[in-house]
């Protein structure tokens, strides 16, 4: 079952395509007040826009594979009264207790608990190959064929949580990237996503000063470069809020530069020196952030996420440096964890 985020459904397709079994995608829209139901936990379609939603109904499925707390509902109901030996498969972190799930597979910025039904992976899985970003760069090369070489990508995601993507952090962007690639005598390839908001894609456009190709993510689009970018690029800019990106990136053997997206105390590297488990300053840019930093400092740990694990992560194994800081060699990581996701599926079913 797809969530409303794209980069959970970037991972629900890598799995489905890596466990390659018959599958169907099933997109739900959901009623205003279905956050209000999900805290009762109850399995319900009650939340559920029936009408405008992927059908719900047999032939029953023996295995779901959802993301995104809405989905949750919808996987009970199923359970219980469709397919009663279906498994669930979440994939994040649920806001119902993980033991009422086959298998969790989750990531550290979420701090889920270690329990046999709980597979913890060091990043987002994704289903990007060499041969995938070779495939894409071909059929991109054409069209960027007047652009110099070499060539920087800059991923561009959004708010996230306790962050708020302003447009002057998205003009700080323009600037940095065009620096580094003025002195190269490179071109930037630029991307935005789904969470990218338009007067923050508009600051960053409006800056950049050196040749380019900007990209604006378009929901539904046919012809979308993101991995051909990955493929083309000598180097790679992402912003720190999206995980999804930054797992992708990582992937493709090429230096990755994380971009913070908020600067003072509300910097991504603010509690840096105070060591892994310093808290949060609890004050954002908003009330969203203020309380997303209440709910990191205050409430039980999955209830919210810390993206600064995964930060952590990318810059301790060298598969990522700050925007600033000297930049680390290539090195691609192994798609592995994909290949023990889809085992640890078949196993439900004692394959």
């Amino acid at each position: 079952m797809a969530s409303r985020h794209s980069g959970d459904n970037t991972q629900l397709m890598a799995l489905a395509g890596a466990l390659g079994w018959p599958c169907e995608v099933k997109r739900l829209s959901y009623r205003k007040y279905e956050e209000a139901l999900r805290l009762t936990g109850l399995p319900t379609l009650a939340g559920v826009d029936l009408g405008q939603s992927s059908a719900i109904a047999p032939p029953w499925p023996d295995l779901i594979i959802a993301a995104g707390r809405s989905t949750e509902a919808v996987g009970f109901w199923i359970r219980r009264h469709g397919n009663q030996n279906v498994r669930l498969v979440f994939v994040g972190t649920p806001w119902a207790d993980p033991g009422n799930f086959d298998l969790v597979i989750t990531t550290p910025q979420y701090g889920l608990p270690k329990a046999p039904n709980i597979l913890h992976n060091a990043l987002p899985l994704h289903d990007v190959t060499s041969e995938k970003l070779g495939r894409e760069a071909a059929r991109w090369e054409g069209r960027l064929a007047h652009l110099p070489r070499p060539r920087i990508a800059v991923l561009v995601g959004g708010s996230s949580g306790p962050y708020l993507f302003r447009p002057e952090a998205a003009a700080r962007l323009g600037r940095a990237a065009s620096q580094i690639a003025a002195g190269k005598g490179a071109a930037l390839l630029v991307t935005t996503s789904a969470r990218t908001p338009v007067p923050a894609a508009d600051a960053l456009k409006a800056a950049i000063t050196v040749p380019s190709f900007f990209y604006r993510w378009e929901k539904g689009a046919a012809d979308n470069p993101f991995h051909a970018f990955l493929g083309m690029a000598d180097q790679i800019i992402v912003t720190g809020d999206s995980i999804s990106m930054l797992s992708e990136a990582s992937a493709a053997g090429k230096p990755v530069c994380l971009f913070d997206i908020e600067e003072g105390a509300q910097s991504m590297r603010a509690e840096e020196a105070q060591g892994p488990d310093a808290k949060i300053h609890w004050l954002g840019r908003s009330l969203e952030t203020t309380a997303f930093r209440l709910l990191m400092r205050h409430a039980p740990t999955r209830w919210s996420r810390d993206l600064r694990t995964v930060h952590r992560h990318l810059v301790e194994q060298g598969l990522a440096s700050w925007l600033g800081d000297s930049p680390r060699p290539a090195a691609a990581r192994s798609g592995s964890e994909l290949a023990a996701s889809a085992a640890r599926i078949r196993q439900l079913f004692g394959l």
